[in-house]
Formats: C-alpha cells, structure tokens, sequence
C-alpha cells in the first residue's frame, strides 16, 4: 500500500501551491534532445537573459517564495543569475548536470553527475535538501543514491497527483506482476506532465508539439487547481514551468492570471521545502533501510 500524507496548510489556505521553476537553460537542449546549434543555444539564453528576471518579477509583485530547479551546467554558464535566485530567497534544487536522462546510466556514472552538480551547487552557497530528475524520470539505482546522499524530498515521480507519498523500490516482472519494496525515507512530492508548460509550448521539430494555445493550458491548470479545492484536503499542487517557455510574453501574462486566480481561492504559494515541512503521514511506514 502506498504510504501517503496530507498538507498542514495554513489557517485560511486550501491548497499547497509550489510553481516550481526548471531552470534548464542551454542544459534541456543538450542533454534532452541533443541540439547544440547556436539557435538551440539562443533559445536557452532566452530564458536566463529574459525568462528568469521576468519570473523574478513576477513573484516579487505577488510574494511568492518557491523552488527554482538548477542544472550545474546552468549555474556554471549563468552563474550571476544563479546567485541572484539564491539572494532572494528562493528554494534550489539539485536538477542533474546537463540534463541528463538517468534511466539507463550505470551506478558509476549517476552517482558522478549527482557529484557534479552538488558542486555546481557548492559554489553559489546552495546544499540542496530537494532533487528533480532532469527527464522525471529514474534508474533502479536513483533511489538508493539519493538516500544516500541524504535528500530529504524528491520531486520527479508520478504515483500520485495532488499528495505526496514514500516512492518504493519495484521488481519488475512482466510475467508475475511487478514486487515493490518497503517505503523509503525520502518523500516523493509528485509531478504531472498535465501541469508542465513544455509539452504543448515549446516548439521542438520532430519533438514537443509547441504552440498550441495558452487558453487551453490556462483551463487545464485551473480545472486541476479547483478539483484540489473543491474534492481534496490537504492537497499540493505541483506546478512546473521553464523560463524559456513561460517566460515568453503572452505565457507570463496567463501565469498571472492563474496566479491571481489562486490567490482568490486559498493558495498557499510556497516551496517543496515548505510542503515537506509541512506533510503529515497518515499511516505508519518502515524506512526503506540504510
């Protein structure tokens, strides 16, 4: 059974909102979809030259304190950028290196891009108690290593919508039905592709399908955000955005909206730390062992 938990949430807030922030730069298009062009390289410039202070902005005008998602190789390419976040106030979070898909990595190699952006993250003052997988995504080794390099939260994992929950070690078995083992002391505060703005606005060839209408992802959002309000107790809701992406003009303009909208029925904007502080297990587990 998987071991969930509510949100203590504030007195007068209904829903736990974190806009978490994929700082992806340059590292999305190199480690993703493997374009080094320099209008690749342009298109992640974008989002830390204009993207990000445009975000910046925005949070300031509304106070909302939440989780900026970096890769080292972001910090190292825009490194003043970086520590701005940082001065702020803002919640960072270890994101890989150079966006890398772990999925098929070998121990050696995962454990050495974690390294690598711990030090990346060393060198603008950050210890990260969160992480987010690059590709939302993990090997059977990903676990084991954030444990042991004592995460207290993880933020890429999709066995739940709107509570966050213990992820557990699965044997997969195509033949006898997939083994999972017991809980881990990490707490998985689950992501959703359906709240990402990548997938329908950001145009790739070949790839995302980009360009579709910010209405659309406007009435997704919000239609996610009110059943949390109306149907659940102590929910999160686990948005995601890019600065490359909605950082564009008319994508900033519909996160305000959503923004203002929220804000009239009870968000509490707030980090994953946050969120993590403020879960409440509503059965008992058994760590997943040292």
């Amino acid at each position: 059974m998987q071991s969930t938990g509510k949100i203590a949430l504030p007195e007068g807030k209904r829903v736990a909102v974190n806009i978490g922030v994929d700082f992806d730069a340059a590292s999305v298009w190199m480690g993703t979809f493997k374009r080094f062009s320099p209008s690749y390289m342009a298109r992640g410039e974008f989002g830390a030259e204009v993207g990000v202070p445009r975000l910046l902005k925005l949070f300031n005008k509304y106070t909302i304190q939440t989780s900026f998602c970096i890769p080292g190789h972001t910090i190292d390419t825009h490194t003043d950028i970086c520590k701005e976040i940082v001065t702020i106030g803002h919640e960072v979070c270890h994101h890989g290196y150079a966006h890398e898909d772990p999925t098929d990595l070998p121990y050696e190699q995962e454990e050495k891009i974690m390294n690598m952006g711990l030090e990346a993250l060393d060198r603008i003052g950050v210890k990260p108690r969160g992480y987010r997988s690059p590709s939302w995504d993990y090997s059977p080794n990903t676990l084991s290593i954030l444990e042991k390099h004592g995460f207290s939260y993880d933020s890429s994992l999709m066995g739940n919508d709107l509570y966050p929950y213990r992820p557990r070690p699965v044997e997969i078995n195509e033949d006898n039905g997939n083994k999972f083992g017991p809980p881990s002391k990490i707490i998985e505060i689950p992501v959703s592709w359906y709240l990402d703005d990548f997938p329908t606005q950001e145009f790739v060839p070949g790839g995302a399908e980009g360009m579709r209408s910010n209405q659309e992802l406007y009435d997704r959002w919000k239609s996610i955000f009110d059943y949390a309000c109306e149907e659940e107790e102590g929910a999160c809701y686990i948005l995601t955005v890019h600065p490359q992406t909605i950082g564009r003009a008319h994508n900033i303009q519909m996160l305000e909206k959503l923004i203002k909208y929220m804000d009239s029925r009870g968000a509490w904007f707030t980090t994953l730390g946050s969120i993590y502080d403020s879960y409440v297990e509503n059965i008992e587990y058994v760590i997943h062992p040292e």
